[in-house]
């Protein structure tokens, strides 16, 4: 039997060969992402689909007939209705662990650029403030600094790892405590009030939720220092981004680094982007040569496994396993 895959991202090559060798490919020919009316035609008689961002809600799953498995080019899967799937007997599956080094690494790029404030600097010496004797403002060290980390999940604990070296204090949040990571990386516990309270720098490292959407709301932000920063690298609805907005014009925050947002792309007048003490970056966490083809190999591999009867290698509801 030959399955049908729809390939909705862009992957590696490597991972296209893993699954032309069990499956007839279908890709999105179009410039563009599918509109909704196209996916639902596009998905009716498909075994598997890998997705990027698009959204995979009810509708969609209800046209797929012979839908087996939903493969996330990612480690978020806020957009495909897992409940859905569930109910369904469909299998999402999704790529955690393989990103997490290249998400922790822009993590602690975002964090150097504001402690040093290089995109100021950098603008500084095109002006030719330099040539004309303005001496670049002071900036801070990050030893003896503290961290604070929102969700020790992989890419928490790698983020925590590489801050290490740095000198930096750590501390962390989650939903659940884990000793054994705490020990490990010697970390310390704080609830989240305490830790937006002491932190220099809070790093947000959680899946997006019911529970996280707007965790950080206009409540936590003024718990910060004046003189802390925020870091965002999860998912942009975690933090309610006009309260963020409003704390980074007014500077009760010293300002912000933000590889995701509400919207994407954000739009070209959102207001954040007139702020000078705002970092942008187009959602890069996993944007290197080496992750990405991890990630599409990964990806391919769950679908192959899902078509052959075989558990994936990352399901998000494994329970569907179990049913069949």
């Amino acid at each position: 039997m030959r399955f049908r895959v729809l390939l909705l991202a862009s992957i590696h090559e490597d991972a296209v060969r893993i699954l032309e060798a069990v499956a007839e490919l279908r890709k999105n020919a179009r410039d563009r992402p599918l509109a909704r009316e196209e996916l639902v035609s596009e998905v009716r008689d498909v075994d598997a689909v890998i997705v990027g961002g698009e959204k995979i809600d009810e509708g969609i799953l209800e046209a797929a007939g012979n839908l087996k498995v939903v493969s996330r080019f990612g480690v978020g899967y806020d957009n495909v209705d897992v409940d859905a799937a569930t109910r369904r007997g469909i299998l999402v599956t999704y790529t955690p662990g393989v990103l997490s080094d290249a998400v922790a690494e822009l993590t602690m790029g975002l964090i150097l650029c504001l402690s040093r404030n290089l995109l100021s600097a950098d603008a500084f010496v095109r002006s030719g403030e330099w040539h004309r004797g303005s001496r670049f403002p002071l900036t801070m060290d990050l030893v003896n600094k503290e961290l604070g980390v929102v969700g020790l999940g992989r890419i928490g604990a790698e983020v925590t790892r590489r801050a290490k070296p740095f000198g930096m204090k750590l501390s962390y949040y989650d939903l659940i405590r884990n000793p054994k990571l705490e020990e490990e990386l010697r970390i310390t516990y704080l609830p989240l009030e305490e830790l937006l309270r002491r932190s220099d720098f809070v790093s947000i490292h959680v899946a997006l939720t019911d529970q996280t959407r707007k965790m950080i709301g206009p409540r936590e932000l003024s718990l910060m220092k004046a003189t802390a920063y925020l870091v965002n690298t999860s998912r942009g609805g975690v933090i309610d981004q006009v309260a963020l907005y409003e704390a980074l014009k007014e500077r009760r925050i010293a300002g912000a680094a933000l590889d995701v947002f509400e919207r994407e792309p954000i739009p070209a007048d959102d207001p954040l982007l007139r702020l000078g003490n705002v970092v942008v970056v187009p959602h890069i966490g996993s944007a290197t040569v080496e992750t990405r083809r991890r990630m599409a190999i990964t990806a391919a591999e769950n679908v192959v496994r899902v078509l052959r009867g075989e558990p994936p290698v990352f399901a998000v509801n494994p329970e569907v396993l179990r049913s069949r």
